[in-house]
């Protein structure tokens, strides 16, 4: 089947921003941004939970409960993310690493199977991860599937309002090519939120 070409760009900037994130997270190295590769640490645990200012919003044990002006710790399993029924906190929290991967991982995962599964998933069905191996597979696979998804796509199923059931968006109401769109937003955002945490938390010994 054909892609549709107003897919094309969408496909490409999705995969550099995907392989880019990835690659900046696992290492050995990285694309700096004009097609050079500069060397990168795989990120540690203690760097995923890095909570650089005191009131983080991050995953937690549910068994130490949700941290400070969250109410919940979203998702199932053993780790959960903080989280608030909206109207959420103002100013908004800062987040970690590793509460921006779950964040990621979750919406991937809800949305592929709220746009081509069987739109059954919900947050308790997700689990958050405490070491940053997991939780970077986790959202590889999550990434992967939306992926696999996008290239069944037709310009039809583009243009159709509610082609994607999310519950958690505008997703209903919205034709598919612009949750397509927001999703890359998504990724952009969060990747490049992630890249910088990674470099303040190598120079935060720095004078």
């Amino acid at each position: 089947m054909a892609t549709p070409p107003r897919l094309v760009p969408l496909l490409q900037q999705f995969a550099f921003a995907r392989d880019r994130l990835v690659n900046r997270l696992r290492g050995p190295v990285m694309d700096s941004g004009n097609g050079s590769e500069v060397s990168v640490a795989p990120m540690t645990d203690a760097e995923y939970l890095w909570e650089p200012v005191t009131g983080c919003w991050s995953v937690r044990r549910r068994e130490d409960g949700p941290g400070e002006r969250a109410t919940v710790l979203a998702g199932g399993g053993e780790w959960g993310r903080d989280a608030t029924p909206a109207p959420h906190p103002e100013p908004a929290p800062f987040t970690t690493i590793a509460w921006r991967m779950s964040h990621l991982a979750e919406m991937f995962t809800l949305r592929t199977d709220h746009t081509a599964g069987g739109r059954t998933l919900t947050r308790d069905d997700f689990h958050s991860r405490g070491d940053a191996a997991t939780a970077l597979a986790d959202l590889e696979r999550g990434m992967a599937g939306w992926h696999a998804m996008l290239l069944t796509l037709t310009d039809a199923d583009l243009d159709t309002v509610g082609f994607s059931s999310y519950p958690h968006g505008s997703d209903p109401e919205d034709p598919l090519v612009e949750v397509v769109w927001w999703m890359n937003q998504e990724l952009l955002a969060h990747g490049a939120e992630i890249a910088l945490l990674r470099d303040l938390y190598r120079v935060r010994a720095q004078g």
